[in-house]
């Protein structure tokens, strides 16, 4: 068979397992309820043979889509959707479907799922803050009150590469809560997103992480009201790298043993990242009372301009709540290192090691040099049970071993 004609068998295949919404009645005005015509072509898409059924949506359309679940387990090995134009969530709390909603857009029990494009999601998250602001109906403490935006779950391959179409492109924003929620998850590859949300609007973390095994989040930036990414419980081997991060509260292992449950994360990885007038940077927190361990946590080569808590481990975490009680159990926390950071910290206290009475054990911290963002003002340190070694570390932490000078 000539080359051109092995070609053209190619392009049809690919052609005749592509599914674009605007074939199965989507309107994409922006306005229209485009969510039944979205279920019935993943259906298709889902029921479809072959290597790469594509669902397409496709630019120069905006498509409002009421809450979703994208159910699995499909046809194929692996099921892509190409992501080009524009979907938003409803305006209104009663068009979403009133309270008590566990996710805008879910995709659950896929073998593998590829997700990539140049488009955007807006979950319309203002209306859901103002409301809580006012006490409204749907205000917390239900976590499930406000609705998270993407959920992936059950998945065993995610890639999600979103291309920006320029540098400022916005692409999962204003979300109601959450952005991005990956549970029960593994070989997942997050590249290139951009997640945004006001530094005031109330627990957007940018992507949270549970129960996830080998999970890589990569060359994004993200600018929220909460974590720009949370590593919680039953989460191993997580790789973490050049992301910019702020507004948020940084880059999070937990929170960790709430309910006296038991947690554990391991081998956590974060590199060549910056944080830019954060709450905090680097961060560890867990509840009195729990169990497991967080461990073999890495932060290395860390840019930091004015962030409030550069470097943190709270083992007293609370949520903001008042007489939390102490507990003699607690998650552990060991292994951990801080490696080459540099930059400046808002607060006086650069690095804050508040540990239990079970304490922090193997701290490393190597290379550091966290001065105040206030000129004439100096940084210093809190170390409250934690053991471990320090070098060239600037502020000194009193309670860790000098080494190497």
């Amino acid at each position: 068979m000539e080359e051109s004609s092995i070609l053209r068998t190619v392009v049809e295949k690919i052609v005749e397992n592509t599914f674009n919404v605007l074939n199965f009645g989507a309107i994409g005005d922006g306005t229209t309820d485009d969510s039944q015509a979205f279920v019935k072509a993943w259906e298709a898409l889902c029921g479809a043979n072959g290597s790469t059924p594509t669902l397409d949506i496709p630019a120069k359309h905006t498509f409002l889509l009421k809450p979703l679940k994208f159910n699995g387990p499909c046809k194929s090995n692996s099921v892509h959707i190409q992501l080009s134009g524009k979907i938003v969530a409803p305006n209104t709390i009663d068009a979403w479907g009133g309270c008590g909603i566990g996710e805008w857009l879910g995709f659950h029990d896929i073998k593998s799922l590829n997700l990539y494009g140049s488009g955007e999601i807006d979950g319309q998250g203002s209306v859901w803050w103002q409301n809580e602001k006012k006490g409204g109906k749907c205000e917390r403490p239900e976590k499930t009150s406000i609705p998270p935006v993407l959920i992936f779950e059950y998945e065993t391959y995610i890639l999600m590469k979103i291309l920006p179409l320029n540098f400022n492109s916005l692409h999962v924003y204003l979300n109601p809560r959450i952005h991005i929620g990956i549970l029960d998850c593994t070989d997942v590859l997050v590249s290139n997103l951009h997640i945004t949300a006001p530094e005031d609007s109330p627990n957007t973390d940018g992507m949270d992480i549970s129960r996830s095994t080998h999970v890589r989040i990569q060359n994004s930036t993200i600018g929220t009201g909460d974590d720009c990414i949370a590593v919680n419980g039953g989460c191993y081997d997580v790789k973490i790298n050049n992301i910019a991060c702020g507004p948020g509260h940084g880059i999070s292992v937990g929170s960790l043993g709430q309910n006296g449950v038991k947690d554990t994360v391991e081998e956590v990885h974060v590199w060549n990242c910056s944080f830019n007038g954060t709450q905090n940077a680097a961060r560890i927190k867990t509840w009195q009372g729990g169990s497991g361990y967080a461990r073999k946590i890495s932060y290395d080569q860390i840019t930091l301009i004015a962030s409030h808590n550069p470097i943190i481990i709270d083992q007293y975490y609370c949520n903001g709540a008042s007489n939390c009680r102490n507990a003699s159990s607690a998650v552990t926390v060991s292994e951990i290192t801080y490696r080459g950071f540099q930059g400046t910290s808002a607060g006086e206290e650069a690095i804050k090691l508040n540990c239990c009475n079970l304490g922090c054990d193997k701290i490393v911290m190597d290379q550091i040099n966290i001065v105040s963002s206030a000129p004439g003002k100096q940084t210093h340190a809190l170390c409250e049970h934690a053991n471990g070694t320090s070098k060239a570390t600037i502020p000194d932490v009193a309670c860790l071993t000098k080494s190497g000078y």
